[in-house]
């Protein structure tokens, strides 16, 4: 008797874990996958597809003005805001620097602030005539003050990456402050007796040893440039900003479910980004060779 119960003891604490996967993780994803093949108009009227909700994206210039500009804000973030967190972390990580450690709060401090008062405040910094920003370039470079970041279409992007870098930079900070401080410290030393400067010490024993945190931080990054929504839609007055200029593919999709009342094309669109991705997680990982042996 004890042997059963011991035997079936696993199965009763895992049932629970199951059922709220069954719940609430698969079924909302198959039930997404079966919507994308529908037309919706509210939750009862649907009209089967097949795969024109896919046809249609793949012919619809506002996806495509979207996925432009969710692929910039991605790049922009990503090649500025990496370099900028790995010279922070360099910076923090020396121990003769004093008061590094109330450093590393005030760098990582944003991070903490939620995204409707981040995008409050930017929306004060950014305001033309009074605002910081045009303030700080006016008596820096004798530009005018009224710069207006949120309302012209060239500078909505801009102003984005400029947000995302001052909440993020920090955050992305701290993984390479872990990694830079796991690496051995004999390496150095050893380099340093070869003749090696510091920059060759940083790319012969600073970027091999904090590799695959650098990996893991590169696609984290470029997953969540692409899920933009959030930020985008509070700063640009719940919209997309002038001449679509804001619109991401997440804004899209929410335009399109939410307001539009499609949420078999919604679901198309949504299922659309999970596969750009992967898609990119994957060649990011092919690149780096990450899950090499010895990579």
């Amino acid at each position: 008797m004890k042997l059963h119960a011991s035997r079936t003891a696993p199965y009763i604490f895992l049932t629970p874990f199951v059922l709220s996967f069954l719940i609430f993780g698969a079924y909302p994803i198959v039930r997404s996958m079966i919507l994308s093949l529908y037309i919706t108009s509210g939750p009862e009227a649907q009209q089967f597809v097949g795969l024109d909700n896919y046809l249609h994206l793949l012919r619809d210039p506002d996806f495509w003005i979207a996925f432009r500009n969710t692929a910039t804000f991605a790049m922009g973030s990503i090649l500025l805001q990496l370099p900028l967190s790995l010279g922070l972390a360099i910076l923090l990580n020396r121990p003769d620097l004093r008061g590094r450690n109330v450093f590393r709060f005030i760098f990582f401090s944003p991070n903490l602030m939620g995204l409707v008062f981040s995008a409050l405040l930017f929306m004060l910094i950014l305001a033309p005539k009074f605002g910081l920003l045009n303030a700080t370039l006016h008596a820096l470079f004798g530009l005018p003050l009224t710069i207006r970041w949120l309302s012209t279409p060239e500078l909505v992007m801009p102003a984005l990456i400029m947000v995302a870098l001052w909440l993020y930079t920090g955050f992305n900070m701290v993984y390479f402050l872990a990694a830079l401080q796991s690496v051995d410290g004999e390496l150095y030393e050893a380099a340093t007796i070869d003749g090696a400067g510091r920059w060759s010490q940083f790319w012969h024993v600073t970027l091999p040893g904090i590799k695959p945190v650098l990996i893991f931080v590169v696609v984290l990054s470029t997953i969540g440039s692409f899920q933009l929504f959030e930020l985008a839609f509070l700063l640009l007055g719940n919209g997309s900003g002038p001449d679509q200029a804001g619109l991401t593919i997440v804004m899209y999709l929410y335009q399109n479910g939410f307001l539009g009342g499609d949420l078999g094309y919604a679901a198309a669109i949504g299922w659309t980004l999970a596969g750009m991705v992967l898609i990119l997680a994957i060649v990011q990982l092919r690149i780096t060779g990450a899950g090499r042996e010895g990579g």
